[in-house]
């Protein structure tokens, strides 16, 4: 059995092979269990999760621990750590052990990508992208592969932040323009995609102001009461999912205004499986508004480390 590092995992990746890769997935996938979180203690955050996934190659299965106040106790302890075991769909045999937390970036960043391959303009050609944590790189890369951006901006509370994801995404793609975001109420209107990866639990901006033909690429809330859009724009947008069992059960920017009465299930047209086998048609007009949202899938983190595994040779 086969041990990646993270180190090992960024070097064997790229979004347009792990997105060509996770669109087979997706069109292949078959009904799969919802992920299962563990609370720790009653009253506290610390959470362990568990999430499984198989298709006629391989098994997998995703373990993370989700420690909020790790870096509060020490700097040098994360908040998430997590680990994937790949096996021989086959034989059961283990294949390898990869580390997960560099597999959830760019599986997130590349789910998100693909999607907006779909839901996008083919001529958008500027993002908006709220966060600066450590999936913002990943997110503004995996759309620049999909879609010809040549301006990125870039939205965060903390100014040393925004430069650092900006200095990151210039090492990569030096060809974009790169700059800070300003006003929401002005940058909104003018995004091509929106893409939405910040641990808001309130909505970052009036749905009012995004315009018409614009995407909307939401990553970032796992919380039924949090959510980072309002009911108007998931009223005003053609809504679908990474997977309807999960989103469902855990994102309040549908939950929210289904307690509302706003909208029902029927209001998600379709999940990323169902644009991959060409079963939904994703985007069907210029001025349409689309939305993705995503809270992670197991096919996602499958697909992602045998791409890993692949890499070597196997």
């Amino acid at each position: 059995m086969q041990i990646f590092s993270a180190a090992e995992v960024h070097q064997q990746l790229n979004f347009p092979l792990l997105i060509a890769n996770l669109k087979q997935a997706f069109a292949n996938s078959v009904d799969l269990p919802r992920r299962q979180v563990y609370p720790l203690q009653q009253g506290k955050p610390d959470a362990f999760a568990l999430l499984p996934a198989w298709d006629n190659q391989g098994i997998a299965v995703k373990a993370f621990t989700y420690m909020p106040d790790n870096p509060k106790k020490d700097p040098a302890l994360a908040s998430l750590y997590s680990q994937i075991l790949l096996f021989d769909r086959h034989t059961g045999q283990p294949q390898a052990l990869i580390d997960g937390t560099s597999v959830t970036y760019w599986r997130t960043a590349a789910v998100s990508a693909l999607a907006a391959s779909f839901l996008a303009r083919q001529d958008a050609k500027r993002l908006l992208l709220l966060g600066t944590g450590n999936l913002a790189p990943f997110m503004a890369l995996a759309h620049a592969s999909v879609r010809p951006l040549t301006e990125i901006r870039i939205w965060g509370r903390r100014p040393e932040a925004v430069a650092e994801v900006i200095r990151n995404v210039a090492r990569e793609r030096p060809d974009l323009h790169l700059s800070p975001a300003g006003d929401l109420a002005e940058e909104v209107p003018q995004a091509d995609i929106i893409s939405c990866a910040t641990g808001a639990h309130e909505p970052l901006f009036n749905g009012e102001w995004v315009s018409p033909g614009s995407h909307c690429d939401l990553v970032g809330n796992h919380h039924k009461d949090g959510r980072e859009c309002d009911s108007q724009l998931v009223l005003n947008s053609s809504v679908y999912v990474d997977s309807r069992t999960n989103v469902l059960h855990e994102a309040g920017e549908l939950l929210i205004p289904m307690a509302e009465g706003l909208i029902s299930e029927s209001h998600v047209l379709g999940e990323l499986a169902d644009l991959c086998r060409g079963t939904a048609i994703g985007r069907k007009h210029p001025q349409e508004r689309t939305l993705f949202k995503s809270v992670g899938s197991a096919l996602a983190d499958l697909a992602a480390a045998r791409t890993v595994f692949n890499g070597t040779g196997n």
